[in-house]
This record gives C-alpha cells, structure tokens and sequence, in this order.
C-alpha cells in the first residue's frame, strides 16, 4: 500500500493543470495516473490550432497546448504513472489500478477525478441497419488520421454538428475525401459558430439541419445511408428519405462524462451533465474526492477545462492543508458540515456547476442554455430578488456562459435560482 496526499486520475488537460497548481500552492506529495502511453489526453490528436486564446493569450495546437504543462510537470518532477489503468476507487479515496507491473493499491487524502469525457456511439442512438465497416466516431477517425496516419475513407457522411465532427469534416477534406454533407437532427448546429465557417462554409461542406440517419447499408463495408427530415420532436418524417452513396459514416453526435469510477467511490450524479454534482469548491457528495475538466461537464474550449481544473487544485490543497494542520494539532480534522443550498434553475437553462454553494465563497457559475436566444438576460435569484443580472445578444447551447459572483451579494443557506428573460 502506497500512500499519497492527492491522486489525480488523468494526465490531460484537467489533470496536468491541477497538479501544476497543486504544486505551486505547496503541495509535493502528488501522484498522477494515466491510462494512454504519454500525458496529455485527448490534446495529442488535436493538431488543429485555436487552442490557447484564453489560457495563454496566443493560439495553439492541442499538443502544444498540452506541452505546456507537461513542460512544467516535468520541472516540477511531479511523480505520475503511464500506462495504468485505475480499476477502483472507494469512499475512503483508496485507489485501486492495474499496471504492467502488477496491482497499485495507493491509499490519498484527496482524489482529483480528471478522467475526461468519451463520445456516443451509434448504439447510444440507435442508428438502425446493418453493421458493416466504416462507421466511425469522430475521436476515434481523429486517432486513426492524426497519431497512426491511416486515411478512414474518401466518400464521407458525417452526423451531427458536434466540434469534433465539423473539425473532421476540414481534416478530412483537407487530406482528399469528399465530405458529401454534414447533417444535424437538431434545428440548430451544437458545435461553435467559429466552426461551422472556419470548417465547413470555407470549404464549401453543406450543413443540413433537422436531419439523421435512418438506415445504414453494406455488407462488408458500408455502401450508403439513408438520410431523413425530422419534425420538431425528432421523429423522422416519412417521405422524406434520401440515399447518399458513400464508404465512411463518422457519428459526432455529443460527449459523456467517464463516470464509471465516480460512481464506484459513491458520488452523486448530476442527471442533466451526467457528471459528478459538486459545490463551490468542485468537491463531491463524497468528501475529499474533487472532479474538474470534462468529467465534470462537457466543455467547449479547453482552456476553460484547466482553469476549472486550477480553482479545482486550490481548494485541494486548502483540504489537503487543514487536514495537516488537524494532524499536528491532534484534532478531529473534519470540522461541521457546511450548510449547502442548491443552485436551481427554469427550463430555459440546462444545467449549472456548481450544483451547491455555501454563500460565503465567490463562484464562478457556469451554465448553458437549453435553445439559442436572442436579447435574452441571464437572472441570479435568491428571496425572490434578482442580485445579479447578465444581458447577452445572443446565447447558444453550443457555448458555455460562466457569471463570476461575489460571495457579498450572496445568501447564505439560501436557494440560488437561474432564470433567462427573452
């Protein structure tokens, strides 16, 4: 049995951006894992630019982006494992993983969840028909083209308007396929507006809205799928179905949160994000474990995923530094439990993180909409009085709203409610 003050489960973004911190704020005892070969998560596919803006102030490819914290993990020599896979975790934070060296049995005082996130797949949706080669995500036609340098196909189809997919559609392009349309069964495009012309309109790529893949034909290897309109409740609409002739069909049809370990340690699910529900400090239902990054919730820019990750690694150490503190003392460490109201909202709004607040901490409160709006305003509510208020000209379920607010203005054991006007 090894013992650790933090494990941090993932070595991407999240991850590598927490143990940064973690280790800035006085923290040595650190142990990341990482089930791939190197650091740097889903980032070393990523070979387009954009990345950066935010974090860094200049624009990056992903493994650039990445490279930066590695640059500082290894610096710091900040201990972690490759090629180790975490197979349990419980309540008591004691971290079960399995290596090419046997079984890791590692007991923490505190656990960063930083596992990311993993896509859909055509079961999760549903696409009926037969169930020949060529049928793609798009992360993993983004692995096979940008790591093993293996061309998937060169007459393409591709479902849904996700980041990932519309990315793929250029890549794609770029590398000789014909990229026949991109078809969205939702009235709107759910990847960034930057993407749908930087990707698609600049290469001339149709994007078709409120439409899906009703079937799917080929033995061996796919030969066409047939494409339908959708009424306003997602059903296909009969006479409306179309044959497209193609070898390739890549499915960028939304992400979930890797939430088979939180589960196992206890954690209380979010519903709508499917990831942990946390209060103010990204800290659990089960105390001492944090989550941040795309297990948390599915972001848009990566750079908001390590500064998540990096408020993440404050109250980790402030956790990690009561309990010493505790210890020299010879004290009970785990003080009363903070009173926690819930953060709710109307229909307007999808989900917030975080879930809980105290009302004595300033938050940052991130959010989406449920439907693009139009001169709409986000409203902070407690007693019945708006405390905060912001205007927006346009909001889109394809990009993250984030309220910085002050602890001032809040509360205390008092409900915040999220409501849009428009």
């Amino acid at each position: 049995m090894r013992h650790t003050d933090v494990v941090i489960i993932g070595g991407g973004p999240a991850g590598l951006a927490a143990a940064v911190k973690l280790w800035e704020q006085g923290i040595r005892d650190i142990l990341i894992l990482e089930r791939e070969h190197h650091l740097g998560g889903i980032l070393r596919q990523c070979i387009h630019d954009g990345f950066g803006l935010t974090r860094f102030g200049e624009t990056l490819s992903g493994p650039e982006y990445a490279q930066r914290f590695i640059d500082q993990v290894e610096k710091y020599k900040i201990p972690y494992i490759t090629d180790v896979t975490v197979i349990g975790l419980d309540k008591e934070k004691k971290v079960t993983a399995a290596h090419k060296e046997g079984i890791l049995e590692i007991q923490a005082k505190a656990v960063v969840l930083a596992m990311g996130c993993r896509e859909r797949t055509r079961g999760a949706i549903s696409i009926p028909g037969e169930r020949p080669a060529g049928v793609y995500t798009a992360g993993v036609a983004q692995a096979y083209m940008n790591l093993q340098n293996i061309m998937v196909g060169k007459e393409v189809i591709i479902l849904g308007s996700g980041d990932i997919g519309m990315i793929m559609a250029r890549r794609m392009t770029l590398e000789g396929a014909h990229v026949k349309g991109v078809f969205e069964v939702q009235p709107y495009a759910s990847g960034l507006p930057r993407n749908v012309e930087q990707c698609l309109n600049d290469y001339g790529i149709p994007l078709k809205l409120s439409h899906t893949v009703t079937d799917i034909k080929g033995r061996d290897r796919l030969e066409s799928v047939v494409i339908s309109q959708v009424d306003e409740k997602m059903q296909p609409v009969p006479g409306t179905e179309k044959e497209y002739p193609c070898d390739t069909l890549i499915l960028s049809v939304g992400l979930i949160p890797e939430n088979e370990l939180s589960l196992m340690a206890g954690v209380k699910l979010d519903e709508r994000t499917k990831g942990p529900e946390v209060n103010e400090k990204h800290e659990t239902t089960v105390p001492g474990i944090f989550a941040a990054g795309n297990v948390l919730q599915v972001h848009d820019l990566v750079d908001f995923v390590s500064m998540e990750a990096e408020e993440l690694a404050d109250s980790v150490a402030e956790y990690i530094k009561k309990d010493e503190k505790a210890e020299a003392e010879h004290t009970q460490g785990e003080e009363a439990e903070e009173y926690m109201a819930d953060v709710v909202t109307d229909g307007n709004v999808s989900h917030t993180v975080p879930q809980k607040i105290s009302g004595k901490k300033d938050i940052r409160l991130c959010m989406r909409v449920r439907r693009p709006m139009k001169n709409c305003a986000i409203q902070l509510i407690q007693g019945g009085k708006v405390i905060q208020e912001k205007k927006m000209k346009k909001a889109i379920p394809a990009e993250m709203i984030q309220i910085p607010v002050k602890a001032g203005i809040l509360k205390e054991k008092e409900n915040l409610e999220v409501k849009v006007i428009w």
